[in-house]
């Protein structure tokens, strides 16, 4: 582990490790931007750059995220302050706010199976434009978008999805920007940081290049640019079910 005011020097020199949160995001974000965020309901998100990113005050932003958090909390928190003018992502169950805008005509959305999202964001991060899928055949997903058939079955042109600022959320970085993920927390987020034109990695442990096995690596520190340490997240639950003790 290192002391997080020390800044560190990734490949090439280049200076990856920031002291803070609102420190990694200097510069880099700005209004009118397109964000992908890594996460899962609160599973991996980046809990203290979505609060840095609120922080800075841009709008104007394009929401690229499998969904937008809770009320109150991950992005949740950017669309009670309005800061997000599009959500593109497939899931909006658990946010009251996030519904009240759309159905109130107050927050564009582009919804995607979950899919077909994660695939658009790996064929952006691959440099792929478009492929075909035959999710949403015959649905309102497709209205709009070229189809064709493929041997008996038709498919539906899905165009890649890049962003401006990818931020994701890891469990353990070297100080050259190779991250591993932890469990289901690896959900969207190697996808989110490849689309990402910059990408900023919030992570809970720090160590030094060559301290994590190269079979360990989840995503190559040529997709990382900037590093924050967050060693204690909140990592909220969305919702808690125990079983009943015997009566």
């Amino acid at each position: 582990m290192v002391d997080v005011a020390v800044a560190a020097r990734g490949s090439a020199g280049k200076q990856k490790l920031y002291p803070s949160a609102q420190a990694a995001l200097q510069g880099i974000v700005a209004d009118g931007q397109t964000l992908a965020v890594g996460g899962f309901g609160l599973c991996g998100i980046p809990e203290a750059l979505i609060a840095a990113l609120r922080d800075s005050g841009v709008t104007g932003l394009t929401a690229i995220s499998n969904n937008a958090g809770v009320d109150g909390f991950g992005l949740g928190q950017l669309l009670a302050t309005r800061q997000i003018k599009k959500m593109i992502s497939s899931y909006v169950g658990e946010n009251k706010e996030f519904e009240r805008q759309f159905l109130a005509g107050e927050l564009e959305l582009e919804f995607n199976p979950q899919g077909t999202l994660a695939e658009r964001l790996r064929a952006g991060g691959a440099g792929i434009p478009a492929f075909f899928t035959r999710t949403g055949f015959g649905t309102i997903v497709a209205e709009g978008k070229e189809t064709r058939q493929f041997g008996e079955h038709w498919y539906v042109m899905e165009t890649a999805l890049t962003a401006d600022v990818a931020l994701v959320k890891a469990w353990k970085a070297d100080k050259a920007g190779n991250l591993v993920f932890r469990k289901t927390a690896r959900n969207f987020n190697p996808a989110c940081a490849m689309a990402g034109r910059i990408c900023v990695a919030e992570v809970e442990q720090v160590v030094e290049v060559g301290d994590i096995d190269p079979d360990q690596v989840h995503l190559p520190g040529i997709y990382v640019d900037r590093i924050v340490h967050n060693p204690s997240p909140e990592k909220r639950i969305e919702q808690r079910t125990v079983a009943q003790g015997d009566k």
